[in-house]
């Protein structure tokens, strides 16, 4: 975040790679799921992908993270419990998605219009699915999200940006990751504890 504030271009180059793995690590050393794990190293991938300005590394970005939104998808299902009311948010989100396509559509390159829409509808279902199965903390991380990948669209259809625009959809998406995480985290059902054992009264 400081060398994107500063504009020190190598310090970001060194640092960006390392959060994910940083991250994933961190929630390995509590436990965490194998599919937490797999979504927080696919978000490593397209970080790295994204690094490189080529059309072709930024679809194979985008298809990193895509991955890793049906990881979360996968592990919402697999841990998560009904916490709010799907129908008012499947509702607000859909229109937020609907807006932000139709008003990005006309401005985005021909050839990343349809991969865009149809990333933008996983992502939205990850954000949505997170806030009512996995509560407030998880659903801010997957809001936040949106909003990251939200600049990052954007930025390719040269809308205008706020200064130090990488900075802002850094801010975003570390924070949504770290929300997404302890969000999962926090609600575990505690582990069990074992039984002990009853000695026989027999002498």
């Amino acid at each position: 975040m400081v060398s994107l504030a500063t504009g020190f271009h190598p310090g970001h180059t060194a640092a960006k790679p390392l959060l994910m793995p940083l991250l994933a690590a961190w929630a390995a050393l509590r436990g965490a799921p194998r599919l937490l794990i797999a979504a927080l190293l696919l978000g490593w991938g397209g970080d790295v992908l994204l690094m490189s300005g080529a059309d072709a590394a930024f679809l194979a970005g985008m298809a990193s993270f895509a991955a890793g939104h049906v990881c979360y998808l996968a592990l919402f299902r697999a841990y998560g419990s009904a916490r709010a009311r799907t129908g008012p948010l499947a509702l607000g989100y859909a229109v937020v998605l609907a807006v932000t396509v139709v008003l990005l559509w006309p401005d985005l390159p021909a050839g990343l219009r349809v991969p865009v829409a149809c990333y933008s509808t996983l992502l939205t279902a990850m954000a949505c699915t997170a806030a009512v199965r996995f509560g407030a903390v998880a659903g801010l991380g997957g809001a936040l999200f949106m909003l990251s990948d939200t600049l990052i669209a954007t930025g390719i259809a040269e809308w205008p940006q706020p200064p130090r625009p990488d900075f802002w959809v850094m801010l975003t998406y570390t924070v949504a990751q770290l929300l997404l995480a302890r969000g999962v985290l926090g609600e575990r059902p505690a582990p069990r504890e074992p039984r002990r054992a009853v000695r026989s009264a027999a002498p």
